[in-house]
């Protein structure tokens, strides 16, 4: 292959490993090798990476495991791995979804960013919603995939907020949604949401969105809505009866005054 054709990763919704649209076939164990070294994001020493992949065994055993799948890994292509005899890492030149994602994730993190300044739609929802190699149960995996989801988690608030600024309201809601099914429980997933429907005028979608978390709170947790969400909907038009607020009385109709009632009676005289 041209050394200059492009080398893609993809670790969210399962392993790939592509060179231009040729995707290469890689070995179970290089798969995890590759996968390491993505998520290490840095010079890595063959020790650790030998007791990492293969805890059980013995060191000299994990270590020869270890040149296997190298060797491996430089029959597919000799891009992906740079080795050294005591360090390991990922091949600069490769594009990984992961690093893409932590990296969208950043900027959407900087209060200040502007359109001009961040491209919202460079990474897409199904990156942002799916899981880090989710056929995969390695014990060493578990740390990465619980502290990607809380990237993802933040990232797709932020990305609502920032699409609901901008006035792509269907997108931003798309963004919570996908937060919320990513964490059900998750109240400011919840009241991202909210304050999107909120923010397009959407009163009655905002307080059935509240009935939900609601819902879901007390079933799972037994808690009730932080009261800062409440408050999201205390000026809302009948916010008592849709949010499920005690509803205050009505005021007592008063009929206008003598002077004013031409100005709303058609009947009067001139």
């Amino acid at each position: 292959m041209d050394p200059k054709t492009p080398l893609r990763l993809r670790l969210i919704g399962g392993f790939a490993l592509c060179e231009g649209s040729q995707q290469l076939g890689i070995a179970t164990g290089a798969q995890r090798l590759i996968a390491l070294l993505a998520l290490r994001d840095r010079s890595v020493g063959r020790l650790h990476v030998a007791g990492t992949l293969w805890p059980d065994y013995p060191t000299e055993r994990s270590l020869a495991d270890l040149r296997t799948a190298l060797w491996r890994v430089n029959q597919s292509s000799e891009r992906v791995i740079v080795a050294t005899p005591s360090f390991l890492r990922l091949g600069t030149e490769i594009e990984v979804d992961v690093h893409n994602l932590v990296a969208f994730a950043r900027r959407l993190n900087q209060g200040e960013t502007g359109p001009e300044a961040i491209d919202l739609d460079s990474v897409g929802l199904d990156d942002l919603g799916g899981d880090l190699l989710p056929d995969w149960y390695d014990d060493w995996l578990q740390d990465e995939r619980e502290g990607l989801r809380q990237i993802r988690l933040h990232a797709l608030e932020n990305l609502a907020r920032k699409l609901s600024v901008f006035g792509r309201h269907a997108d931003a809601i798309q963004a919570a949604l996908t937060a919320i099914r990513l964490e059900p429980l998750r109240e400011t997933a919840h009241r991202t949401l909210i304050e999107t429907h909120l923010a397009e005028g959407n009163w009655s979608e905002a307080c059935r969105q509240f009935q939900r978390c609601r819902g879901l709170l007390m079933e799972e947790l037994g808690v009730e809505p932080s009261d800062s969400m409440r408050l999201l909907l205390e000026k809302g038009p009948q916010a008592g009866r849709l949010a499920g607020f005690p509803v205050r009385p009505a005021p007592p109709y008063r009929r206008p005054d003598a002077n004013l009632r031409g100005t709303f009676d058609r009947s009067a005289a001139p």
